[in-house]
């Protein structure tokens, strides 16, 4: 076996073979023998946060589809992928997908913005969301729905996919070098940060006028919400201290509940963070780049521009501060939030465990259930310290056809509350139906993380599941697609 080559999920025989896995990687992942299937399922049960009734322990992460339009209101393919939540039976919508507060913090330029243009098209998602589940399950009862609210900071591409047009807070000497910012590049000043602050207040407004449950306000992913947690070399008011570099949440979490009373609150928080990964040039031969290696941390320790990060090795990670966070969360009384790892645009082992890379990534540097692993662990200590919060667990795709089993368990354990899912819904948006009413798992349906939702839009191709869903399959999109990837292999 070649280095980056592991053993594929469906290799296993049965559980038992699962487990054999597991307990040769030294990994002691919860997993049921059976799933269970009626009231008694703990998959089934409802939970209440912050007067929020949901209906079952299944949630679906905020996906983008690279597909709105430029003034950035849905599509017909907007329309379609959130048609797929209502149906797949999860009574937890997290957050839709992520729409920027504004133009210049767009991620992309198809990404949806909370404009009084668009408002009403972004009230229209919502409603089929319902449709669709009423459809599905005959009711929309305990349906709980939200709207994630972001600025995309280092990473914003609002108006060229192949542009990075960058809103940073601190000079970050790995990411600046990665990713090609000058030394000159201006920061943020904090007049900037105020004017921002007022455009989330205005955009949860407008979320909240859609009828959605509550809104997210985005830290994770190395977007800005997370880069202020990050900015300890930061000067002034939004940088240096942990209260510094809280403000700006602070700041909204204030602002939306004097504009906005009785809308809610939830936080996607990268929990942890890793230093940037690379492909490895010595072990990348042609149209394949090598596994994933840290970048050079040289001139850059102790690291002090990671969140959840060991500053003496940037490699590991220190959940010290992830546990002050959440008593900050405590203090705003927002205690929803959606736990996830890392960013995929520097570190993508670590948010989304995969066998396959996107087209321009570097291969797995690890057997993906230790990423998996990760994920559970971080949960469970944050779950442990604080019992009184609801967390939503993420990295539960890559378990494919044992998902089912670990989620159980994991819920039963108390290890999260609820069991996340992202790319799988894309594939197979009935999941969820199918695991609460003890239906046949269906196979041919489940991702095997080939990345082509990753490696679509990072060349300006629209995003969905192109090896199983028929509707990309037969799409243009897909020889496009299909033409990116064979100049890639011969690169």
């Amino acid at each position: 076996m070649k280095y980056g080559d592991f053993p594929k999920i469906t290799s296993f025989n049965g559980v038992a073979g699962f487990r054999a896995h597991l307990a040769e990687l030294g990994a002691d992942m919860p997993c049921d023998d059976i799933v269970a299937h009626g009231p008694d399922q703990p998959l089934a049960a409802p939970l209440t946060v912050d007067g929020m009734t949901i209906g079952n322990r299944f949630a679906i992460h905020p996906m983008e589809g690279w597909d709105g339009t430029r003034e950035g209101a849905p599509t017909e393919n907007t329309k379609r992928r959130w048609r797929r939540f209502g149906e797949s039976g999860a009574k937890l919508i997290y957050g839709g997908e992520a729409v920027a507060v504004r133009h210049d913090g767009r991620a992309n330029p198809l990404q949806l913005v909370m404009t009084e243009a668009a408002q009403s098209a972004i009230a229209g998602l919502r409603e089929t969301v319902i449709e669709a589940h009423r459809e599905a399950t005959g009711n929309d009862d305990n349906l709980v729905i939200g709207l994630q609210l972001t600025h995309s900071g280092r990473f914003c591409k609002p108006n060229d996919n192949r542009k990075f047009e960058q809103m940073i807070l601190y000079r970050h000497p790995v990411l600046d070098r990665k990713f090609g910012i000058p030394e000159e590049y201006p920061v943020m000043s904090d007049d900037d940060i105020w004017r921002l602050i007022d455009d989330y207040i205005t955009a949860a407004k407008r979320a909240q006028a859609c009828g959605f449950d509550f809104v997210d306000l985005k830290h994770c992913h190395g977007y800005l919400g997370h880069e202020f947690l990050s900015a300890r070399t930061r000067p002034g008011a939004f940088g240096g201290s942990l209260e510094n570099r809280t403000r700006f949440l602070r700041e909204l979490a204030a602002g939306i509940r004097a504009a906005c009373p009785g809308l809610k609150f939830g936080v996607r928080l990268s929990a942890i963070d890793l230093i940037a990964y690379r492909p490895d040039p010595a072990a990348s031969v042609p149209g394949i780049l090598g596994p994933g290696v840290p970048e050079n941390a040289a001139g850059a320790l102790p690291y002090v521009y990671g969140f959840g990060t060991d500053a003496g090795d940037p490699t590991a990670y220190d959940l010290n501060e992830t546990f002050e966070m959440f008593e900050v969360l405590r203090a705003l009384d927002i205690h929803l939030v959606n736990v996830t790892l890392g960013s995929p645009y520097y570190n993508p082992h670590v948010t989304r465990p995969a066998s396959y890379p996107p087209s321009d990534g570097y291969q797995p540097p690890e057997d993906p259930l230790l990423g998996v692993m990760r994920h559970l662990e971080v949960v469970r200590a944050l779950k442990e310290r604080f019992p009184d919060f609801t967390l939503i667990g993420s990295g539960y795709t890559y378990l494919q056809e044992f998902l089912p089993n670990v989620a159980q368990a994991v819920v039963r354990q108390g290890w999260t509350d609820f069991v996340g899912l992202g790319r799988m819904v894309l594939s197979y948006p009935d999941l969820p139906l199918d695991v609460l009413h003890g239906r046949a798992f269906q196979k041919k349906k489940v991702c095997r993380t080939f990345s082509d939702c990753t490696s679509a839009p990072r060349n300006g191709i629209v995003s969905g599941c192109y090896p199983l869903d028929a509707f990309y399959k037969k799409s243009e999109e897909f020889k496009q697609l299909a033409a990116v990837k064979k100049a890639a292999k011969t690169a």
